[in-house]
């Protein structure tokens, strides 16, 4: 009876005793007050969706604006990701320790209180189109600058969504009803709807040649401007001092004349001028090689010709350029642009005619979008043209249809080579992950300082 007594005694400290052990499992088991969410649950969230809203920073994005564009990411099948995060966030490596976390390639977009910054893996977006869209939205509400972001980064990045996001939200299923509804239209249509179907086809035939006609013009002045620039070369491959490397690099240029002239007196469509132009740059690079060999300069850096005109030939830096009613980017240039706007004054820019009178190439008319996407191959084209008549046409599925290809069918930045929405771990190359410092936006990086990888000049 006695022992009965002492165990009943007992009971309530032992209840204490369990509700104190109980609270304190609790509370280490529940994130600190204020605490920062950790990257690896960030990237755990973004791996089941394309937006999170840290909880500290839900009064930035609604939940219901967050759902949307998780809906329209989705919907588009890219690989963008989105994170909105309270202004005290660390930033130290966030960007390439988020990248690692979660394992996909892709384009990430961070709102960190009044900030924004974003990188990308180069397979997906380049470093040049990631800064001039960091730049464009720089300024913006949250809300609008996050819409902003996806609009534009949709119509020009390259990639699929990953397989974890289980896919869009519009299906691909056609119910019965609809299919026997849509066979008794087709049928009831008859020879009416193959007739009109014709005269539709022979419209839009009229108009890519009518557009190829006025695209002819342009491509034949670069043609001749190129072989005038062979005819000034003044080189022989006989001449003192020519070496098998400048006879190889004379041999390219007078190659790709000919590439040039042969693919133009083929073209059929205005699309097929895309070769044309890419030979041109291949030609001019090769003479700036042959011009340092002979000169006893460093070879020159393979870099995208000069975006005002390429005539100017390749490159030498980038600039940066605010077109009429735009947003600031930055662009390639050769010398002596990049002279002209360092003294504040105005680039020659390659003019061209339109109905409106002579105008820049960029608000000519879509059909310079394949000769622009020559020139510019190497995937920089949709961060130059953000904001441009040239840019809004190409980003428009009529763009597509006429031309067979958007922002992410330029040459090297063929939409077919993408390797975005990959789950990839932390095996990705080093390479697209330097820190941009000063403007943001760019390929992932941290570059080892300890100021981290988040927009150094915010």
């Amino acid at each position: 009876m006695k022992a009965v007594r002492r165990t009943t005694r007992s009971l309530p400290a032992l209840l204490f005793l369990a509700c104190a052990l109980a609270l304190v499992a609790l509370t280490a088991s529940a994130p600190r007050a204020g605490a920062a969410t950790s990257v690896s649950a960030i990237a755990d969230a973004l791996r089941r969706s394309p937006v999170y809203v840290d909880p500290a920073a839900a009064a930035q994005l609604s939940a219901a604006d967050a759902d949307s564009l998780a809906r329209q990411i989705k919907d588009a099948d890219k690989p963008l990701f989105i994170a909105v995060l309270p202004a005290g966030y660390p930033t130290g490596n966030l960007f390439t320790n988020l990248r690692t976390a979660t394992g996909i390639t892709g384009l990430y977009a961070i709102r960190l209180g009044d900030r924004f910054d974003a990188r990308a893996d180069s397979s997906v977006l380049p470093r040049t189109a990631v800064r001039n869209l960091v730049t464009s939205v720089q300024g913006e509400t949250a809300k609008n600058q996050l819409t902003d972001v996806t609009d534009r980064a949709l119509t020009t990045m390259g990639g699929k969504a990953p397989a974890s996001w289980g896919g869009g939200t519009g299906g691909s299923g056609t119910s019965g009803t609809a299919l026997i509804a849509i066979g008794a239209v087709v049928v009831a249509g008859g020879a009416g709807a193959y007739a009109l179907v014709r005269r539709g086809r022979r419209r839009h035939e009229e108009e890519r040649r009518a557009a190829l006609d006025r695209l002819r013009v342009v491509v034949d002045e670069d043609i001749t401007a190129f072989g005038e620039e062979l005819d000034r070369l003044e080189f022989h491959p006989a001449e003192p001092g020519a070496d098998d490397a400048m006879r190889a690099d004379y041999e390219r240029a007078l190659n790709a004349y000919d590439q040039a002239k042969a693919a133009m007196a083929a073209a059929r469509r205005p699309e097929d001028v895309r070769s044309v132009t890419q030979a041109l740059e291949d030609g001019r690079f090769s003479l700036a090689q042959l011009a340092a060999r002979r000169e006893g300069r460093p070879l020159p850096e393979r870099r995208p010709p000069c975006f005002f005109d390429p005539r100017h030939g390749p490159s030498v830096a980038d600039a940066g350029w605010t077109p009429p009613g735009g947003a600031p980017r930055e662009v390639p240039v050769c010398a002596a642009d990049a002279t002209r706007l360092a003294d504040g004054r105005d680039p020659v820019v390659r003019e061209v005619d339109t109905e409106h009178g002579r105008r820049p190439y960029w608000d000519a008319g879509p059909a310079y979008g394949p000769w622009a996407g020559g020139y510019f191959g190497a995937g920089i084209l949709p961060g130059l043209l953000l904001g441009t008549a040239l840019g809004g046409w190409m980003s428009a599925p009529a763009y597509a249809a006429d031309y067979g290809t958007g922002y992410g069918d330029f040459g090297g930045f063929d939409t077919g080579g993408y390797q975005g929405g990959d789950v990839s771990g932390a095996d990705f190359d080093p390479g697209d992950f330097g820190d941009f410092g000063g403007g943001g936006g760019g390929d992932f990086g941290g570059g080892g300082g300890d100021s981290g990888d988040f927009g150094g000049g915010f």
